[in-house]
């Protein structure tokens, strides 16, 4: 598997909150849920995007926005518009004084607003991260704005036409069209001019470093060493070193402990998974010895990180603004 394709491999909606707003001018809502990574594509009419500190971005009807968190952002018709609604961390929506619109801006399930509004906009925001996506999140901009192209519009009529249903499997339904809709994006930005220009993303390109990464990414448990790495991609084990550690700022070694424990961290998300099961999986000789290096890179040890997660995912599957989801 190329490093593009391990990447777009990797973001999962599971349970996303997934939204219909449908808006009229003056509007603007605060975003201050500080989800790891959200969708924004507009049906009818337009939205600014107007992240802290950053330049204003508008999008049309065609147009996809991918936002990286944490980071706050306003949605609104116009920049500088005051703010109505703030939506925070736990999904709970209010007006800028605390009080609670839930009930108030409720239209039906999964859609949220005012009758009749001008403005159709459909959200989708993945609530908790994969660990292996911060690899992708790393690379993203806080906005990254792309047209969809053709062959992609149905995607996002879909993904409309899903929203209001309340049907046996729906959640998988629409988690798996914001997943299409996001890698077709990532992919369209990945392979044009606006790629990242380093990195790992980069390295993958390179002649020494990009095969070293491939087999590193394809076999984890593996007993690797700079030696045989070295070996295996055909160049001396100080070439290889020096290589790697000028385009990664770390050498082969670093690299491949990050990824058994990032590897690792998204194995510990999935009931039933033993430790020592994932020790072996990522090329850890048992459970402790994964459990001193997870603790001694993360600061946490696998427990602590699987119940985080699990903390995470019940707080993720609470109601968004009184959607109904």
């Amino acid at each position: 598997m190329d490093a593009l394709a391990a990447l777009l491999d990797q973001p999962r909606a599971r349970g996303a909150f997934l939204l219909r707003s449908i808006l009229t001018p003056p509007w603007s809502v605060r975003i201050e849920d500080r989800a790891p990574l959200s969708l924004v594509t507009m049906v009818r009419g337009h939205a600014w995007i107007v992240p802290d500190g950053g330049e204003p971005a508008r999008i049309e009807p065609g147009d996809v926005a991918l936002l990286r968190g944490p980071d706050r952002y306003t949605l609104a018709d116009e920049p500088g518009r005051p703010v109505r609604v703030v939506v925070h961390p736990d999904q709970r929506c209010t007006s800028p004084q605390g009080r609670d619109l839930a009930e108030a801006m409720r239209l039906g399930i999964r859609t949220w607003g005012e009758e009749d509004g001008d403005v159709v906009m459909l959200s989708g925001t993945y609530q908790v991260d994969s660990e292996l996506s911060r690899r992708l999140l790393r690379l993203l901009p806080p906005v990254l704005t792309r047209a969809t192209e053709a062959a992609d519009a149905p995607l996002v009529e879909l993904l409309g036409r899903h929203l209001g249903r309340d049907e046996p499997g729906q959640e998988l339904i629409l988690d798996r069209l914001l997943d299409l809709l996001l890698m077709s994006v990532l992919r369209s930005w990945l392979s044009g001019a606006g790629a990242p220009a380093a990195g790992w993303y980069h390295a993958q390109h390179d002649p020494v470093v990009g095969p070293a990464i491939r087999l590193l990414h394809a076999r984890p448990s593996y007993p690797w060493t700079v030696v045989n790495l070295a070996s295996k991609v055909g160049v001396s084990r100080a070439a290889l070193s020096r290589r790697f550690t000028a385009l990664l700022g770390e050498g082969p070694m670093t690299y491949l402990t990050n990824w058994r424990l990032d590897l690792a961290a998204d194995l510990l998300r999935e009931d039933e998974t033993t430790v020592a099961a994932v020790a072996r999986q990522v090329g850890y000789g048992s459970a402790f010895a994964l459990s001193t290096a997870f603790k001694r890179v993360r600061g946490v040890s696998p427990r602590e990180h699987r119940l985080g997660a699990e903390t995470s995912g019940q707080s993720a599957r609470s109601s968004l603004c009184g959607s109904g989801w």
